[in-house]
């Protein structure tokens, strides 16, 4: 396979779990942690880390515009979202400095707690 065709198809499968997170952004409010760390590491190879950051930069597109419909739909709840978009700018940067200082098997391993513990809530709890 030439090397344009390997691009063009790594291309059409980078947009492909774009499309997906982002789908799953607009309905959950989620996506970047649960859908694009997994798969930009285990579908296109990319590291731990960076894999993390590449999410956090996808998320702020698929965030403007599934935010615009629920503007538009009177759906936010400003007082609060605000209040939360200033605890996460800090939040934001104290995980970046984190991330930048703990082994990739740690985050692995916190990564699938977290995700466990989220699942568990949600069958059991809510």
């Amino acid at each position: 396979m030439n090397e344009k065709i390997k691009k063009q198809s790594l291309n059409i499968k980078i947009a492909i779990i774009g499309c997906l997170a982002g789908i799953i952004c607009g309905l959950f409010g989620t996506g970047g942690g649960m859908i694009l760390v997994p798969a930009f590491i285990y579908m296109l190879d990319i590291e731990p880390k960076k894999a993390r950051a590449t999410s956090l930069c996808c998320m702020l597109a698929m965030v403007i515009a599934s935010s615009f419909f629920y503007y538009k739909n009177n759906y936010i709840n400003w007082n609060s979202g605000l209040l939360c978009a200033i605890g996460g700018i800090f939040g934001g940067y104290i995980g970046a400095i984190i991330l930048k200082k703990v082994p990739d098997y740690i985050l692995k391993i916190l990564f699938i707690i977290f995700i466990l513990y989220y699942a568990y809530r949600m069958l059991f709890v809510l």
